[in-house]
């Protein structure tokens, strides 16, 4: 198997709806070879996908695409609060505005937590024939009693701890990009989130990752796309770990992912 060079991380920024997204790539462009887009978590952005976007354009030597949410990163101030509906927002109308602006062609989207979910939305509901596969990793498709629990938590923390300064070393607003996460979360209409329905609208492969031990979800979560989802699917349970597979068990995680995409966008090493 072919692995391709290192790939620096060349920083951007697109305008949607005339606010400004931090954009990042590593890699070819859209229109030299197929795009892996990374869609954060819900307290994630650009840097806090680490040198897991380095590492998957040198196994596959695909483009890798992230770009954060607006709150998030470098990216302008969400407008809070956050409706109940936020997820499906981001899928349905601005991920294919940032598609369309960072000029992608033939992708596979790869989401964490929130960004699973987004995924998944945009590829049961979008009918975006750019869409290769999805990779979710620990996604919600419906609310459980530990995952809020565990958010109520991260509130404590956020108030009392040391959260803010940690978060507030990756994103220019933190209050912004906590508040509008935790604030939606912890709504109560938010118990009724619940994506299940977009799931039989998924036509492409999809591989689902998530830890044994996660705090926000258990395999439930596996469960219902193993229910639901008509399209290729293969979903692994990974012993040992939490909520993020691709910085717990990156090797493994980066491997899978890389397989993936060199199944459902070809193999630029053959």
């Amino acid at each position: 198997m072919a692995r391709f060079p290192f790939f620096a991380m060349t920083l951007s920024e697109i305008i949607v709806g005339g606010r400004r997204l931090e954009t990042a790539w590593w890699g070819p462009a859209p229109d030299q070879a197929p795009t892996l887009v990374l869609l954060h978590e819900g307290l994630g952005c650009v840097a806090l996908w680490r040198d897991v976007p380095e590492r998957l354009a040198t196994e596959t030597g695909f483009g890798v695409f992230a770009y954060s949410r607006f709150g998030y990163g470098a990216s302008d101030p969400a407008l809070l609060p956050l409706p109940m509906s936020y997820m499906r927002d981001e899928a349905l109308d601005i991920l294919p505005r940032v598609l369309n602006a960072a000029g992608v062609a033939r992708a596979i989207l790869v989401g964490h937590s929130d960004g699973g979910s987004i995924a998944a939305i945009h590829a049961g509901g979008a009918n975006d024939p750019r869409i290769s596969g999805i990779v979710t990793i620990s996604a919600h498709f419906f609310v459980e009693d530990l995952n809020i629990a565990s958010i109520e938590q991260i509130r404590i923390e956020y108030e009392n701890g040391d959260l803010r300064s940690r978060l507030a070393r990756y994103h220019a607003h933190p209050d912004n990009a906590f508040h509008g996460w935790n604030g939606a979360w912890l709504d109560p209409r938010f118990r009724d989130f619940n994506i299940t329905g977009f799931l039989p609208g998924v036509s492409v492969p999809v591989l689902a990752l998530q830890g044994a031990e996660d705090p926000y979800g258990t395999e439930a979560q596996l469960h219902a796309l193993r229910r639901h989802v008509t399209s290729p699917l293969e979903t692994r349970l990974l012993p040992g770990v939490k909520h993020a597979p691709h910085l717990e068990a990156k090797d493994t995680t980066i491997a899978a992912i890389a397989a993936f995409a060199r199944t459902h966008l070809g193999d630029r090493g053959t």
